[in-house]
């Protein structure tokens, strides 16, 4: 059998950790790899590389993905669909292991329909892909965040500054989330709750610093999050990519002004943007996505298509593609509440 493997969207920690599982384990079954070239695009466009146990020697710690990767859309441009279809046959190969979130397991779903053999990895560092307790890239990327907030409490005290970071999260706030747990944030900003801009200021002003003896606050805001009684999210620059995803970025910025406004208080913000998804994963990330992988390749030996690797309860397990990207994976509001006993 021969079986085709590609990343799709946004780069992530683990990515090559999968590749690594699926090719090892299956070379064990006697399969060939072809590595698709950047996501999608290497299908529309037959851009492949040679996949071996030797390709993947080594590749285990390395951040990003060997294979590449594109936001390309197959479904979004007359035809393209068909030269996927097309190029998989011209390249023999039988079934596409799709490694991504929820716009590349997207597409993996809807070519399972139209007969592709298709299975899905979870990748997204935001963690809002359903069926499954947790995707490779969401720890690593919140040890990031926790590891900036630890230092940038040092230079908001030293200042007396009030400090808001912006991090990733379109439509749901895992990130911000657990890294404002770790990192000890006053306050945490998600797309799942619209804020009040004086709420938030009522949590680092001057009284609420004394009351608590502090001298510096840190806000930690998705970017998703927007501000009560708001007409759609911040942005920055106008457009949508191939999925029609608007470029999100710029709600930090406008925390910071409105903090500093209201206040008095001399507020900075921060992007941590792809900070976020750069680097080596986490030893966690590492087994995760490893695990993900050789359950991914015995999904194509047992003939299991149309499903993703999950973990559920510490066991990995097989979902549907279509249960996976039906809907996005919110914030558990239990643990919000945990989260807004510490603010202020």
């Amino acid at each position: 059998m021969k079986v085709g493997i590609l990343t799709g969207g946004g780069d992530c920690p683990g990515l090559n950790a999968v590749i690594r599982g699926v090719v090892t384990q299956g070379a064990q079954f006697g399969y060939e790899f072809v590595g698709i070239r950047d996501g999608w695009k290497g299908l529309v466009e037959s851009i492949t590389m040679e996949l071996t146990t030797k390709e993947v020697s080594g590749i285990l710690p390395l951040g990003g993905t060997i294979l590449g990767t594109s936001r390309t859309n197959p479904f979004k441009h007359e035809g393209d669909v068909e030269k996927v279809i097309s190029n998989l046959k011209a390249l023999s190969i039988d079934a596409l292991v799709c490694i991504g979130g929820d716009d590349t397991l997207g597409v993996a779903s809807k070519l399972f329909d139209r007969g592709i053999k298709t299975v899905g990895v979870p990748k997204t560092i935001d963690n809002d892909l359903s069926g499954t307790d947790t995707t490779f890239g969401f720890d690593t990327a919140v040890s990031i965040v926790s590891e900036a907030l630890d230092r940038l409490h040092t230079t908001a005290e030293s200042h007396h500054r009030a400090m808001v970071v912006e991090v990733m999260g379109r439509n749901a706030g895992w990130i911000a989330l657990h890294g404002g747990l770790a990192g000890s944030a006053d306050v945490i900003l998600i797309p799942e709750v619209p804020f009040d801009m004086d709420e938030v200021c009522a949590h680092v002003n001057k009284e609420s610093r004394e009351k608590a003896g502090k001298t510096s606050s840190l806000i930690v805001v998705a970017e998703g999050a927007t501000p009560r009684g708001a007409d759609g999210v911040v942005t920055q620059q106008k457009g949508v990519d191939a999925f029609g995803h608007v470029r999100l970025g710029g709600i930090g910025e406008y925390v910071a002004g409105q903090v500093e406004e209201k206040t008095g208080i001399e507020t900075r913000s921060v992007v941590l943007g792809h900070l976020q998804r750069g680097g080596t994963p986490t030893a966690y990330d590492r087994v995760l996505a490893t695990r993900y992988g050789v359950k991914a390749i015995e999904m194509v030996k047992d003939g299991s298509f149309g499903n993703m690797a999950a973990l559920q309860g510490g066991e990995i397990v097989e979902v549907s593609l279509h249960v996976a990207t039906g809907t996005n994976k919110t914030v558990d509001m239990e643990l919000f509440k945990v989260a807004e006993v510490f603010f202020g």
